[in-house]
């Protein structure tokens, strides 16, 4: 078909429809191009014993630098140093119900996959123990850590274009469509703590942590070879983000005979990010453009020009030196520990992170019900004086909301599950192998006008998580 038949299609829609479909589909879509690779901000798994049983908060071994770095005043005396390696998998995907997915996909119902994956993720612990005093430090990634890639984009992006264009008697079988959405997010970070042992049942700390977010968005959505038209729509992103933020940390340790209580509370984590910007292009081509000039010139004229002022104010949050808030929330932990024999160790543990009142890009804490609430639970027990088994569970529930989850963001609450063993290879050195898995609640928002399209849609968020991990604690 050539492009007076296409004229002739636009002459039937409205100004004030033409008008609403581009400002929706074309500006909305270069406003929400923030991907992130990870979920809410905090990570809890650095060491390997965390991996294996979850409750760590009243620990004495290394991997208290992170989890109660009060408690390594009654641990090791003298150096201790722990390497740690893990390796995860992850898919985040959307199955997306709306009638403009069949011509696309061949039926109403299409599942985008996203691949999140990370290379081996190291972690360093070490501790220093004399008396009463104990310096303890830790390095490892904090928050958030990986990538994540949807080869086929993301529903928003796509639905958006393809119903703009369809609006127009341009529909899907009349051009092609190529889409991908990818991101980078990793918050290294590394933590310096004092303990000391106070009285024979008590100890304090305290910690500084200085974290560096590291990440990348890129991504674009072009629909293009239409045979009259040409090339018709073109939004592609291209954006760095780095930034620095510092953490105060205080924890508290009781100990006596077979019962250890602790507590720790990390503030909040100011993160501004700025962007470094290589590629940021919102446009409609230039085919498309005379088109609607000739089907109403004035009209036409006065939409082109609304389009490019709206791009400028819509495409602003990334342009090249904008800032973006990803703060990472204050964190309190309770924690409680029983020796049941001397084989055999229980713990329980309490998490709550302040999301809500941790600054997000566009302000999206608000649509958060409350912050998020971890209950953990956790097993050990010496077979022999040679091995240890673990085991432990993790419940995660971040306060979610129907308004919270985007295409390019959302979260699941989980179940974790985690086993695993330690195996003392000599007097000083300890292997410690692991396992564990996230059971993820899928999370499905309904709405009668998809995306601004005036037709009703569904979208089904869902994550499945592994990690397999070893590591290595020497004593000095």
């Amino acid at each position: 078909m050539q492009i007076n038949a296409y004229i002739c299609s636009l002459k039937t829609i409205s100004y004030r429809k033409m008008k609403k479909k581009l400002y929706f589909s074309v500006l909305l879509a270069a406003a929400v191009l923030t991907v992130r690779a990870g979920g809410i901000m905090t990570n809890t798994n650095y060491h390997i014993a965390f991996d294996r049983m979850f409750a760590r908060g009243a620990t004495f071994d290394i991997d208290a630098a992170f989890s109660n770095p009060a408690g390594l005043a009654w641990g090791h005396e003298g150096w201790q140093l722990s390497l740690n390696f893990q390796k995860p998998w992850q898919n985040r995907d959307i199955e997306t119900t709306f009638p403009l997915l069949q011509p696309m996909y061949g039926s109403a119902t299409y599942k985008f996959e996203g691949k999140a994956s990370a290379p081996i993720v190291p972690a360093i612990f070490a501790s220093y123990k004399k008396d009463r005093l104990a310096v303890s430090t830790m390095i490892g990634i904090v928050g958030s850590g990986g990538f994540v890639k949807y080869d086929e984009g993301v529903p928003m992006f796509n639905v958006m274009v393809a119903s703009m264009l369809n609006s127009m008697g341009v529909t899907p079988d009349q051009y092609q469509l190529s889409s991908q959405m990818k991101g980078k997010q990793y918050i290294y970070g590394g933590q310096l703590n004092v303990a000391y042992k106070v009285t024979d049942f008590l100890s304090a700390a305290v910690g500084v942590r200085a974290n560096y977010y590291d990440g990348y968005y890129r991504g674009h959505v072009i629909a293009n070879q239409h045979p009259a038209l040409g090339d018709l729509v073109s939004l592609q992103l291209d954006v760095d983000q780095r930034a620095w933020g510092f953490t105060p940390i205080i924890s508290v340790d009781f100990h006596q005979g077979p019962w250890t209580v602790a507590a720790r509370y990390e503030w909040r984590t100011k993160i501004n990010t700025t962007n470094s910007t290589n590629m940021l292009e919102a446009s409609m081509g230039q085919g498309l453009q005379q088109a609607i000039i000739a089907a109403d010139p004035v009209k036409g004229a006065a939409t082109l020009q609304a389009i490019a002022q709206t791009l400028g104010a819509k495409t602003a949050p990334y342009q090249d030196g904008a800032e973006t808030r990803y703060d990472m929330p204050a964190l309190l932990t309770f924690a409680v520990g029983y020796e049941f024999t001397p084989r055999l160790r229980g713990a329980l543990e309490y998490h709550f992170f302040d999301d809500k009142n941790a600054k997000m890009g566009n302000d999206r804490q608000d649509e958060l019900t409350h912050g998020t609430h971890e209950f953990l639970a956790g097993l050990e027990y010496d077979i022999n004086d040679k091995v240890t088994l673990s085991c432990g569970g993790q419940r995660t529930d971040y306060g979610l909301s129907d308004t919270y989850q985007t295409n390019t963001s959302f979260a699941c609450d989980s179940y974790s599950l985690g086993l695993g063993a330690a195996i003392n290879l000599t007097e000083k050195m300890r292997l410690n192998v692991s396992y564990f898995c996230s059971l993820y609640s899928d999370h499905t928002v309904e709405s009668s006008n998809y995306l601004g399209t005036g037709v009703a849609g569904t979208d089904v968020y869902s994550r499945t998580n592994h990690v397999i991990g070893v590591g290595i604690d020497y004593k000095f």
